[in-house]
């Protein structure tokens, strides 16, 4: 169990984000902090909360954290987690587009450096999101000056050009390509000297620096100041924002920790450009191993278990066999997966932060797993006892039924192994064969599916069978579940979750005998685990189908109509019924709509009615 007040004492002195969860894991609230130690003790020694934080504090049964750099990172990365997990007790922030970047118009025949707000797709390249404007503003004019580039915002692709150049070109900050003064290479070339900046930076500071001593010797210090304040601003502005970027390919950053006895895997999963959360994980017997071993070790079991394979992973060392090992993920994928080692940059940074929280971990976090680990493992002891099994049941499965009046019925499978979720192990199944709302039979098609995805070939993720199946019911789904492995010819063990009448977990059912089980049972508290997490996985997965649902519509079946197309005709017409009527020419009408849709509209709808 996760015990506070022991956590408390292990927090770092360092900066980072945190997440409060309530007793079913949810993530209450995320915050950021200069000193995780202090800042997190805080909810937990001061009584002068607002009453909101009071209401908080009261729903926290554990915490979790993540180590950063420094507070940019964990400002950013709070946002991130605030929009993935949208907690209940947090304040919305701002929305990304209301943080400044950098951006080059790189597309451009004469690219520009200016501030925006939104990351837009136009072949630009972007640097941050950045927390201060003002830095942001500061850079813009080092650089701008510094290489000259231009600020108008002139369409300068054409041949066209301007019979003047502005104020910029007589003050000497700008090289006027409106008037065609400069080689469109030579441009590139101070262009690409920003860029370097922007992705680094140190050259600039430490040109500034030479030039405000060499002020400050001459007693210039007017000028002196003016470039400590460049300097200043520069600072700010080349924090590496290791944790936001404009890659829109999936990524996955893996660093490690070894110690004497178990190593430490932290990964970081980058989606669109932002770290949406992050695992870790512990190997044991890691005697002897070199750290090639241990990541080629790990990578072999994650990523042939897990059902999603991103299209980069980044690793900290080269390891034995890469190419034989991206062939698998990438036939796995469907695609192409790279394994890569970062040397510099925003990935290499990412690796370091890595490494710091897996050795974070390792070093205070270890003894936590162990001892819940150990509290696991005599729960499923307990449980062979409890149930007379002839061995104690390593890999436990449960399963669990979820629809509303029959409709989008799905079934999850959840699986603890040794005790412990191992969540790359679940699986969803959408029910094909039921209609209606029958829990038996869509319970009999989960369980064949799963079986014979076990002892087919093509077995993703089935090749191992529990030693232990749990079903959330009583006597009749359990009695399902026993005659689909009698089919299979299959003798493992089945158990019935059973509730009470206010839902909540009672006991088990086997062999047709219930057993009554007290809340305070180390083996009740696993059992309850296990339903909850089961219960909630398959309704997780039927609220996603439900929310596809409840948009489908009569358009949805009709040619050269799209998802943009199909919103924006509802949102011009309010229905379906009201399209209907409306001729071909005022449907053309509509924003993103043609003639060709529109004519498809009106065939389908006359094809219908006639």
């Amino acid at each position: 169990m996760f015990n506070i007040q022991e956590e408390l004492k292990k927090l770092p002195d360092s900066p980072g984000v945190y997440q409060m969860k309530n007793v079913f894991g949810e993530i209450i609230y995320v915050g950021k902090a200069k000193n995780l130690k202090k800042r997190v003790r805080q909810y937990f020694q001061s009584k002068n909360h607002i009453p909101k934080i009071q209401a908080m504090i009261k729903n926290i049964s554990e915490f979790e954290y993540i180590i950063t750099d420094n507070e940019v990172e964990a400002l950013i990365l709070e946002a991130n987690y605030i929009k993935k997990y949208r907690p209940k007790y947090n304040t919305l922030l701002r929305d990304d587009k209301q943080y400044p970047y950098i951006k080059i118009s790189v597309q451009e025949k004469y690219p520009r450096i200016y501030k925006v707000r939104e990351v837009k797709r136009d072949g630009a390249k972007y640097f941050g999101p950045y927390p201060s404007a003002y830095a942001v503003n500061e850079i813009i004019e080092i650089i701008g000056n510094l290489y000259k580039l231009r600020k108008c915002s002139l369409k300068l692709d054409g041949a066209k050009k301007c019979q003047r150049p502005c104020m910029y070109y007589h003050i000497n900050r700008c090289t006027a390509p409106c008037m065609g003064n400069v080689d469109p290479k030579e441009y590139r070339e101070e262009v690409n000297k920003a860029i370097a900046f922007l992705t680094g930076g140190e050259d600039i500071i430490k040109s500034l620096n030479e030039k405000m001593f060499k002020a400050s010797e001459s007693m210039d210090y007017e000028e002196a100041a003016k470039y400590r304040d460049q300097i200043k601003a520069l600072e700010v502005i080349s924090e590496k924002q290791k944790v936001v970027s404009v890659a829109d390919i999936d990524q996955d950053v893996i660093g490690s920790a070894l110690g004497i006895e178990e190593a430490c895997i932290q990964i970081f999963f980058v989606r669109s450009g932002k770290i949406i959360g992050s695992e870790h994980y512990l190997l044991t017997n890691i005697e002897n191993a070199t750290r090639e071993e241990i990541i080629s070790s790990f990578l072999t079991q994650f990523y042939t278990g897990t059902v999603y394979i991103p299209k980069e992973i980044y690793i900290e060392t080269e390891i034995e066999d890469m190419e034989v090992f991206e062939k698998l993920l990438s036939e796995k994928r469907g695609n192409k997966v790279t394994l890569k080692i970062p040397v510099k940059g925003e990935k290499s940074m990412l690796i370091k932060m890595t490494k710091k929280n897996a050795l974070e971990i390792l070093e205070k976090g270890s003894q936590r797993i162990k001892k819940n680990i150990d509290e696991s493992m005599k729960a499923v002891e307990k449980l062979k006892s409890l149930l007379d099994l002839d061995e104690v049941p390593a890999r436990i499965e449960a399963y669990d039924i979820s629809n509303i009046q029959g409709v989008e019925s799905v079934g999850s499978m959840v699986v603890f192994e040794k005790g412990i979720p191992n969540k790359s192990n679940y699986r969803r199944f959408r029910i094909k064969t039921v209609t209606g709302p029958n829990d038996y039979k869509s319970m009999e098609e989960v369980l064949e599916r799963r079986i014979n995805r076990g002892l087919g070939e093509d077995k993703q993720g089935f090749n191992k069978m529990p030693d232990l199946i749990l079903v959330d019911g009583g006597k009749g789904q359990t009695n399902v579940a026993e005659e689909v492995l009698s089919n299979f010819g299959l003798n493992i063990p089945v158990c019935g979750m059973i509730k009470d009448d206010k839902h909540t977990t009672r006991g088990l059912i086997y062999r047709n005998t219930e057993i009554e089980l007290s809340r305070t049972n180390i083996v009740y508290q696993l059992i309850y685990r296990i339903q909850e997490e089961a219960h909630r996985f398959a309704i997780e997965y039927h609220r996603n189908l439900r929310d596809k649902t409840l948009f489908k519509s009569e358009l949805d079946n009709i040619e050269n109509i799209g998802e943009k197309r199909k919103i924006n005709l509802l949102k011009k017409f309010g229905s379906v019924e009201n399209i209907r009527t409306k001729s071909s020419e005022e449907l053309a009408e509509v924003p993103g709509m043609n003639i060709k849709a529109a004519e498809s509209v009106c065939n389908y709808f006359n094809q219908n009615n006639e």
